[in-house]
């Protein structure tokens, strides 16, 4: 996808090295319809620079920070030496993201999609998300929950979570914590059970989320989650080990979590 319009001063933006002048460098905006923005020769380096093309070559991808823009003229000054190596990692891997999910795009709707549809979908993505690739990396960990906030059409939603599901490599985290479960009761083995049964969440955890409790050495059982990010991982594992919790209190037995496991003389 190639935004209509001109970028905003102090983005930045992937371009294509087009013509290389002693005074200068063309780039073609990779981001923009028929943009093309003039790198100075002072700002395609810092120090003294005697020969322009000992820092580019045409036909290089390059990331730069816009200066200034003047629309009437249609120039847009541009600064490679501005950048640094962080910002430009970053900028490209968020360009490559969206070129993927642009060809989601075209999965997802077909070859024969319509620029109006293109368009319509595509923005409400970046209103909820602010990129295409974060759309589709919502809808593939979330599904159809993920995109109930848009003004999609439910035809529009399942076959963006039908692409997301089969196209999209999402990034997962694991967490793990450690129970020890206690009953004084007659009863204390299936107290345990059913303590363990709350633990795993009773069959209605998210569909996100994998979680395990397996048992280690009594009193003790170890859970582990995989999720999406640290922060849902976190939480659920808080939340295994507090239904473990109350579950136990009801039945009149204890149960402790460590997030590292302990030996009976700690």
């Amino acid at each position: 996808m190639k935004f209509s319009g001109w970028p905003e001063p102090g983005e930045l933006v992937v371009g294509k090295v087009e013509e290389i002048k002693d005074f200068g460098v063309f780039v073609d905006l990779e981001e923009y319809e028929d943009r093309r923005g003039l790198v100075h020769v002072s700002e395609v380096a810092s120090g003294w620079i005697k020969n322009v093309r000992d820092h580019v070559t045409v036909d290089e991808t390059v990331v730069c920070k816009v200066l200034e823009i003047n629309e009437s003229s249609q120039q847009i000054d541009l600064s490679i030496k501005d950048v640094n190596d962080h910002q430009r990692s970053e900028k490209i891997q968020e360009w490559k993201n969206e070129r993927k999910a642009d060809k989601w795009m075209t999965l997802a709707f077909g070859e024969e999609m319509s620029d109006e549809t293109y368009s319509t979908v595509a923005n409400e993505l970046y209103g909820e998300f602010g990129s295409l690739y974060d759309g589709f990396e919502e809808a593939a960990i979330h599904g159809d929950e993920a995109l109930e906030s848009t003004d999609l059409s439910d035809e529009e939603r399942a076959a963006i979570v039908e692409t997301a599901r089969e196209n999209v490599s999402v990034p997962y985290v694991n967490v793990t914590g450690y129970l020890q479960l206690r009953s004084a009761s007659p009863e204390g083995v299936d107290d345990v059970r059913e303590a363990l049964e709350a633990a795993e969440g009773n069959g209605e955890v998210p569909d996100e989320i994998e979680l395990s409790v397996t048992y280690i050495g009594a009193p003790e059982y170890r859970v582990k989650v995989k999720a999406p990010n640290y922060k849902t991982a976190e939480d659920a594992l808080e939340q295994s080990a507090e239904r473990a919790r109350v579950a136990m209190s009801d039945l009149g037995g204890t149960a402790g979590f460590h997030r590292e496991r302990q030996t009976e003389d700690e």
